[in-house]
């Protein structure tokens, strides 16, 4: 497939007629010149890369029915994340082998990008959605045990870096080439440092499941912004981050924002009833909470959606969006051949239409 598009985001600059040339599902050139079987009116640029996101279209990533899972991934793709990983929530560690037994075929045919673990080494005090009675200290043993079961499908591991043991766990992870992200975390400054300096590299949804920034000082959240510069995720559905931390988050940190959806069995479905791991969940006017205490469970949130929100209300160029949604997850990754157009990357497109809307080109 040519495309010639109107306009192009690519080396981080918005470039007018340039012609795109794939073989393959590979871009094997970028130019000028030449014919084009397929035009763009549009803004063309690199489907987004969802780096924490538990299911959609009525389904979990972890339900036990690969075609129920299959659905969940179409209504993501639909929604211009041309790349995910399979986000798992805290569960028995048994439980956890199954399912990353039944995803690794799936990374294996490249469906996902790989397996996320958001759990089971978290805090009880910012347990979230994670049901606390299952949650447990990480331990070198089980570390590597899931690791081997997964052979290399397990792309990224989220843990309370002041739990015992956490900080040899995200040096093992880090060694062993698997994303160590800080999140549902009461973690203070210096154990923070700390896990950064083992080798964790992102935090997961910054500002949530952790102290709030007004009453951060001291802690992960002051820390993780003022103290480091490691990518910050960010859920932009207007519920989990408050508009104005938004704002100075985006005045002062846009380069480290990755935008990510979180989100659970009822993005791109209808409000109802639904389960995040064993709890019970509702979705109300598309926000998802526990029944149990009302607490926010992970999102109904799309990437185009939130692609489309960062420009509109936060002021963010086309470029800068698309850093945000394609390049920096995929950079966090370590995946090359995604996030990006360019010469041996996958063709991997959408399209920023005349009206804003977003349109996936296959």
């Amino acid at each position: 497939m040519n495309i010639r598009a109107a306009q192009a985001v690519i080396d981080g600059e918005l470039v007018n007629d340039v012609l795109i040339t794939t073989s393959a599902g590979i871009i094997t050139s970028i130019g000028e010149q030449g014919a084009s079987t397929h035009r763009v009116a549009g803004i063309l640029i690199p489907g987004f890369v969802d780096m924490h996101c538990h299911g959609g279209g009525g389904y979990a990533f972890s339900d036990s029915n690969i075609d129920n899972v299959y659905q969940a991934i179409q209504t993501h793709k639909k929604h211009g994340a041309a790349s995910l990983i399979a986000s798992l929530v805290t569960d028995r560690l048994e439980t956890l082998h199954q399912q990353i037994r039944r995803l690794k075929p799936l990374v294996s045919e490249g469906l996902f990008y790989g397996i996320h673990l958001e759990g089971p080494y978290l805090s009880h005090v910012r347990c979230g959605a994670h049901d606390p009675e299952l949650l447990i200290h990480p331990n070198i043993d089980h570390v590597k045990e899931l690791l081997e079961i997964a052979d290399g499908a397990i792309s990224m591991f989220t843990i309370a870096p002041e739990l015992p043991g956490a900080l040899a766990a995200i040096k093992y992870l880090n060694e062993n080439q698997v994303v160590a992200a800080l999140g549902h975390s009461q973690a203070d400054a210096m154990t923070t440092r700390a896990a950064i300096e083992s080798g964790a590299t992102l935090i997961t949804h910054y500002s949530n499941a952790m102290p709030k920034p007004a009453q951060g000082a001291g802690t992960i959240t002051e820390e993780a912004l003022k103290g480091s510069d490691i990518p910050l995720e960010i859920i932009l559905d207007g519920v989990h981050v408050a508009p104005e931390l938004m704002r100075q988050l985006w005045a002062e940190q846009k380069n480290r924002i990755a935008l990510i959806t979180d989100a659970m069995a009822g993005a791109g479905s209808a409000d109802g009833d639904y389960r995040i791991g064993a709890l019970e969940v509702e979705v109300r006017d598309q926000v998802a909470r526990l029944k149990s205490n009302g607490a926010l469970a992970g999102s109904t949130l799309t990437m185009d959606r939130a692609f489309t929100i960062l420009i509109k209300d936060y002021g963010a160029t086309v470029v800068e969006a698309v850093h945000a949604a394609a390049e920096l997850p995929a950079r966090v990754l370590g995946l090359s051949d995604v996030g990006a157009i360019k010469v041996g990357a996958k063709a991997h497109f959408n399209e920023i239409c005349s009206d804003g809307s977003i349109k996936t080109i296959s």
